[in-house]
């Protein structure tokens, strides 16, 4: 066990999960890391072994980013939460068995006096510290946000009859670590004689937080007398769902639990409604509102209009050649740019990229609306192409159709590729999912699939940044850089590529004197050799700076007694 000299507390802890006595598997998982201070409870969510999946591969991906120490603890959390939800997402949408899978989770780490969560559900974080207990972590169901306003007492919560549903998961949809409503931070000191809790719901629902803080006060001392307590204690009250419990204490909170031993302490008090995601701020009260009557609103929005109407007659009058031709759409001074819209109905400015690319100047942005869209596309220097929802507009060759490359950057000034989903398939294939000529490229977000050469290709004198994107189960490498090209790859996911049988090749190729910046990227279950083309050096870097092959499986949870199947709710 590590010593404190590195900021680690010595921690005394225990886990346990249960199949409980109405399941027919467990679909709970946990890790329990005294050494790193890193604990994790992880629930599973969907039918038959679809829960099972979500939450091992949410555990995978958390401990391969998790357990490689690189930044600040809250920017980890975020990563690792998102990568495990993209994954997930990703898994359920390719076999008909796993569609709907996801999974809740609450994940701590314990450093510096400091405790520093990632939360997403309704699994939960309790701090014991004084004699008290207190849910540190938001519900995010229904009625586990009336319990946290204090709408309703803990004990009606729990008998509630809505109490499984949730709106927040890991897998449902994808996201960005930054998304609002999406993960909730919780950072907050950890004394030496304080102790946490994580756990699933199938001791939440049962067992209230007063007899939870009597097991942990009464056996602080013993961690593993804890956890196996509090499952028992959920069992004892009809075991109806899996539960799991990971407890962490520190080096003086057994002394300490002492003076709180037969006590009957306190219900945990309600938390502060469910917080505004602002960046750099967790669990804050929400602000109240400022009311504006409705008629001083709207003569203000008549004053303003007035005025702004007043201003664009006035300029057009003293013919203002530029001011005309900014309206008319007709042409616009150099700096000034705008954003055009790509859609199938009747607001949009274009149904078809390529005419808004032929209409767009320098500086403008094409927002494309879901859909599929037909490849190629020439991205023009200068323009940001951006789906307005991630993923959701989709580029696909015609069928019968076999274009080299379905969106081609063009060589020139800087321009950005984002949020897209590019698909090929046994129908209509794809050699290239991007291809950057010459240019300087930032591209983000993406999701390639599906291509036979690569799915990013960076040629001869191109450059320019690839981050947080996922290119997985295509034929070729997920990312090829030529000879002459720079590149960054920035915390992406690189998985599944390049394993067609015959032309086995890798997650990444760097071509003889490429060049290229690996940093927070995932590349793991590809071909033969996951980075392909680096110095001796350069590997080492690369080694350290990303997350090269993912850890071994955990092996499944534990499953001991027959009963119903879980509910479609959770």
């Amino acid at each position: 066990m590590r010593s404190e000299a590195d900021g680690r507390p010595r921690l005394a802890s225990a886990a346990a999960t249960d199949t409980g006595l109405r399941r027919e598997n467990n679909e709970d998982r946990f890790h329990c890391d005294p050494s790193t201070g890193l604990f994790m409870v992880i629930d599973g969510v969907g039918g038959q072994a679809a829960g099972e999946k979500a939450a091992e591969t949410a555990l995978a991906m958390l401990r391969a980013r998790l357990e490689r120490e690189t930044g600040a603890a809250d920017a980890r959390l975020r990563e690792a939460i998102t990568l495990a939800n993209n994954e997930v997402h990703r898994l359920s949408q390719s076999e008909p068995g796993w569609q709907g899978m996801a999974c809740v989770l609450t994940v701590a780490l314990v450093r510096d006096g400091r405790l520093v969560a990632g939360h997403v559900g309704d699994t939960r974080l309790y701090v014991f510290e004084d004699g008290r207990v207190q849910k540190v972590t938001h519900d995010h169901s229904p009625v586990g946000e009336r319990e946290d306003a204090g709408e309703l007492s803990e004990i009606e919560a729990m008998r509630h009859p809505r109490r499984n549903e949730i709106f927040r998961d890991i897998g449902s949809e994808p996201h960005n670590p930054d998304d609002s409503d999406f993960i909730e931070i919780v950072d907050r000191p950890f004394r030496d004689d304080s102790a946490l809790l994580l756990c699933s719901d199938g001791l939440s629902d049962l067992v209230g937080s007063p007899e939870i803080a009597r097991v942990v006060y009464g056996h602080a001392a013993a961690p593993d007398e804890v956890v196996s307590q509090l499952v028992g204690a959920a069992n004892r009250e009809g075991g109806k769902d899996n539960v799991t419990a990971v407890f962490a204490a520190g080096p003086r909170f057994a002394e300490r639990a002492r003076a709180h031993v037969g006590r009957t302490p306190d219900p945990s008090a309600p938390l502060d409604p469910t917080p505004i995601r602002v960046e750099g701020t967790v669990n804050q009260s929400v602000p109240p509102r400022v009311f504006i009557p409705g008629w001083l609103a709207g003569v203000s929005g008549a004053v303003a209009g007035c005025a702004l109407g007043l201003s664009l007659a006035f300029l057009a009058v003293t013919q203002r050649d530029d001011v005309r031709e900014w309206v008319l759409q007709d042409g616009r001074p150099g700096g000034w740019t705008r954003t055009w819209t790509v859609g199938f109905d009747g607001d949009a400015d274009f149904s078809s990229i390529a005419d808004a690319m032929a209409q767009a100047h320098p500086g403008d942005t094409i927002r494309v609306a879901p859909g599929e869209y037909r490849a190629p596309i020439e991205l023009r220097p200068g323009i940001a192409l951006v789906s307005a929802r991630r993923h959701e507009a989709i580029i696909r060759p015609a069928v019968g159709a076999d274009p080299a490359a379905a969106i081609v950057i063009q060589a020139g000034g800087p321009s950005r590729l984002s949020g897209f989903r590019i698909a090929g398939d046994g129908e209509r294939p794809l050699a290239v999912g991007v291809r950057v000529q010459g240019a300087q490229a930032d591209i983000d977000d993406i999701e390639v699939v599906g291509t036979r050469h690569a799915a990013v290709l960076f040629e001869e004198r191109a450059g320019g940044a690839l981050r947080g994107s996922a290119l997985h189960d295509n034929h070729g490498p997920g990312v090829v850089v030529r000879a002459g090209a720079a590149a960054v790859l920035r915390n992406n996911v690189i998985t599944t590529n390049g394993k067609l049988a015959g032309a086995i090749r890798p997650g990444v190729e760097l071509q003889d004197e490429a060049r290229a910046l690996l940093f927070g990227n995932i590349i793991a279950g590809n071909g033969e050799d996951q980075v392909a083309g680096l110095t001796p050096a350069a590997r080492g870097d690369v080694m350290r700076d990303n997350i090269i092959g993912l850890p071994a499986a955990p092996a499944a949870a534990p499953s001991r007694r027959a009963g119903a199947a879980r509910g479609p709710a959770k």
